[in-house]
């Protein structure tokens, strides 16, 4: 039977006809795009935005071109020979039933094809892969980053989107805009943070982290190397007061305390990075006993304070880096000694490492190649012998902190650890103390104190061979691996730390 018994003749114009190309077209690009992804090991995050966006909106525009057609035509006839009555449906009529029939079980098939397609569509929009490697410049540090987080099995949307269809929405809404920003170059680097559109903790964190349930206390053991010839080990064993003594006791002391239910705390930040904190309030809610601390060495006139937002604070004030976190020179490459990827026996290789880190490349091409460059200096203009004796280790150092940088530092856009300092301590970032400081006082003189014991208990330091011991109850007092004549007792930590990063 010719197809043209099966469908009406108002069907025969350009824009219908153009419609049913360009859908059938698209139908089958995408056939063989998704048997190509099932048949084939090759990922490709836009393949999949092909498949489950881009072609099936021109699927669904030529399915809408084939009806617009034909009103359009009817339209014109009705123009033509002065009629304006509506079309007649006389299933009687055996072209017309026969055309009607097959119109309708194609649009049925191609509805159902279209349904399966917005579904995946749909998850494809939410999957990690579509968060992370689409727009791979912009998004490479938060991704690479994400990779070799804790939170790595849990997928990107579960903190910055949610449930409920409204944040779903915002979600969507704020993805024009950066796809705007992508295709325009207008977005920032590096990407500022924190990112002010995000669900509170207690409707994200909170899913998984059960506050009341923390754990008492824990153990945390530190090593690093000093940039001495023998790379000299330093080791810390800090006892974590995470929760009290006894996990029975509650959120009545340590660290999470700061959260205990029963307590408010707000505070007012002077910038967005909410590195500068002048005023903060602790409300006990059993109580309604208030309490105001200021800053009094860096005092902000009460207009300007009065101007700015107070903020709850939640988990995200300290774990303000829980899943994009990006490590200073310092830190990774002691890891990557404790770890073996870099011999800790190699003469000098911790100085060596950090002479190369300390610069600020733009590209990561050069900095692989500066990084090759400074390492084999160092050795060849200070201590050849070593690096004729040794230079097949030397070049297999070099490749782990060229790795290790891979994965921590990113030039094009600018990101690393002096951009987005973590909250979580105190020794690169002002942390804790940015409350935690003995300057913030009340009108009675009553302070948040600093006092190192609050949160930890010191209980092993020092060299390897040579260190000190205490019992978990009584903590030793602070040693710095380097004399410093006692200035840590009277500056922050990341007055040098956070410049040096050494």
């Amino acid at each position: 039977m010719n197809i043209s018994m099966k469908l009406p003749k108002k069907i025969y114009n350009w824009m219908s006809l153009a419609g049913i190309v360009l859908a059938a077209n698209s139908l089958l690009v995408i056939i063989v795009l998704f048997l190509f992804s099932l048949f084939t090991d090759h990922n490709n995050s836009y393949l999949g935005l092909y498949i489950y966006i881009i072609v099936p909106m021109f699927l669904v525009i030529g399915l809408l071109m084939i009806p617009l057609g034909v009103v359009l035509k009817i339209k014109k006839q009705d123009v033509e020979t002065n009629e304006g009555n509506w079309p007649v449906f006389n299933f009687n009529n055996p072209k017309f039933r026969s055309g009607f029939f097959t119109i309708s079980a194609i649009t049925v098939i191609l509805l159902i094809i279209s349904a399966m397609g917005s579904y995946q569509a749909f998850r494809y929009s939410e999957s990690v892969e579509f968060c992370g490697k689409l727009c791979h410049k912009v998004m490479e540090p938060e991704y690479v980053s994400y990779q070799h987080s804790p939170h790595a099995r849990v997928a990107c949307v579960e903190c910055h989107v949610g449930e409920g269809a409204g944040w779903y929405i915002k979600s969507k809404m704020s993805g024009l805009y950066q796809v705007y920003s992508v295709t325009f170059k207008k977005y920032a680097r590096p990407i500022e943070t924190p990112l002010h559109n995000l669900r509170p903790a207690r409707e994200t964190c909170e899913r998984c982290h059960w506050p009341e349930k923390f754990y008492s206390r824990k153990l945390v053991n530190i090593r690093s190397y000093l940039t001495d010839s023998a790379n000299t080990e330093w080791n810390n064993s800090l006892l974590m007061k995470i929760g009290p003594e006894f996990s029975s006791q509650g959120q009545t002391e340590g660290i999470h305390w700061h959260i205990n239910k029963n307590f408010k705390i707000e505070y007012v930040a002077t910038a967005n990075d909410r590195e500068t904190i002048p005023w903060v309030k602790m409300t006990n809610l059993k109580t309604g006993e208030v309490k105001t601390f200021m800053d009094t060495e860096n005092p902000v006139e009460k207009a300007k304070l009065d101007s700015l937002p107070v903020r709850t604070m939640d988990c995200m004030d300290c774990h303000n880096r829980p899943s994009h976190l990006y490590n200073s020179p310092t830190f990774y490459i002691n890891n990557a000694m404790v770890s073996g990827k870099i011999p800790k026996d190699l003469p000098y290789i911790k100085k060596a490492a950090m002479e190369a880190l300390k610069i600020t490349y733009t590209t990561s091409d050069s900095a692989m190649t500066q990084i090759d460059a400074t390492v084999m200096n160092f050795y060849k203009d200070n201590y050849p012998d070593i690096l004729a004796k040794e230079k097949g280790r030397i070049t297999a150092a070099i490749t782990a902190i060229q790795d290790e940088y891979k994965v921590n530092a990113f030039p094009y856009m600018r990101a690393d650890a002096t951009k987005y300092l973590n909250h979580r301590g105190h020794l690169e970032s002002d942390g804790c103390f940015r409350c935690h400081s003995d300057r913030h006082k009340t009108e009675k003189g009553e302070t948040i104190s600093r006092d190192c014991n609050l949160c930890h208990v010191i209980i092993n330091q020092g060299p390897t061979g040579k260190v000190q011991t205490s019992s978990t109850d009584k903590s030793l007092e602070f040693e710095h691996p380097v004399p410093i004549k006692g200035a840590w007792k009277t500056s922050f930590c990341s007055e040098c730390h956070k410049v040096l990063y050494e």
